[in-house]
């Protein structure tokens, strides 16, 4: 099968996709996406499902029906992981670093035999090789600059804001879909990461508390945002499929690049200030779980 055809959106009965199952997927891939150095698009590859969604987002005009029902659980998981976890993934970094940390590189790991059995019997050379340095240099390096964060973005509504709020969301997605650059960290640098997802946070309190002024303010600065998300992942999924096609083995090259710089980026987000005996065992376990997981939800 060319590289091409493996990325086209196929028949979900043909794969016999476990509706329950996806939506978990989608999940995970939410919560990834708003935790600084992990990134949504290394969950997708983690659990083999990378090319589906790239190809079913570049295929969603051409085969609507089928591309609309084999993203929706997805999609419907992202959203049920952002809203709904964001605060428990937050509490869990906050006082649970190294543990919940070593769950996702867990996550990644599982990904790896994926990963190589693409790029296996391919032809890459020594351009292979560079690309594959390029994309762990790139990673680790957008987290040294991570260590200077910026501040925090004032958000006076106004057009202006919605504008930067709409690049912010390209960017956002375009890191989102690319394994191993975070979304999050790049929102981070440029000084909307605490904003956007306070308002994700506050949006929850006032839909629960169902306070209609404070969830128009919220959804005045996340609409904007979200438009501008949809657009990046249109625009840097048709790329990714291009790049495939040409240059399947140096793309892949770049992402094992990019996925093995990530675990690397997530420890030194992390540290190792709460490593202590009990708290390593722990993180053993989370590590196995995250890889069993991924195992598991890449079949």
């Amino acid at each position: 099968m060319s590289p091409a055809a493996a990325w086209q959106c196929g028949a979900r009965s043909d794969e016999g996709m476990n509706f329950i199952l996806d939506i978990l997927r989608g999940v995970v891939i939410g919560v990834a996406n708003i935790i600084p150095g992990v990134s949504g698009g290394t969950m997708m590859v983690s659990m083999g499902i990378y090319d589906k969604i790239i190809g079913c987002i570049n295929n969603l005009f051409k085969s609507l029906k089928n591309s609309i029902m084999t993203l929706l659980p997805y999609g419907i998981g992202m959203i049920l992981g952002i809203l709904g976890l964001a605060k428990v993934i937050t509490y869990c970094l906050a006082n649970f670093p190294l543990p919940t940390s070593f769950l996702f590189i867990g996550l990644i790991f599982g990904s790896l035999p994926i990963i190589l059995k693409r790029i296996r019997g391919s032809k890459g050379g020594k351009v292979s090789i560079i690309a594959f340095i390029c994309g762990f240099v790139l990673v680790v390096g957008l987290q040294i600059l991570g260590k200077g964060n910026g501040t925090d973005a004032a958000m006076n509504m106004n057009l202006g804001l919605v504008i930067i709020l709409f690049l912010m969301g390209v960017i956002a997605s375009a890191t989102m879909v690319i394994p191993g650059v975070s979304g999050s960290m790049m929102l981070m640098l440029l000084g909307y990461y605490n904003p956007v997802v306070g308002t994700v946070s506050a949006m929850v309190d006032a839909l629960i508390a169902r306070d209609m002024g404070a969830i128009i303010s919220c959804v005045g600065i996340l609409l904007p945002f979200g438009l501008g998300v949809i657009f990046g992942i249109f625009a840097i999924a048709k790329l990714i499929e291009v790049l495939l096609d040409k240059f399947p083995a140096q793309t892949f090259s770049v992402i094992l690049g990019l996925v093995l710089a990530s675990p690397v980026a997530i420890l030194m987000a992390t540290g190792f200030a709460t490593a202590t005996v009990p708290v390593i065992l722990i993180s053993v376990v989370t590590f196995a779980a995250g890889f069993a997981a991924a195992m598991k939800l890449g079949e």
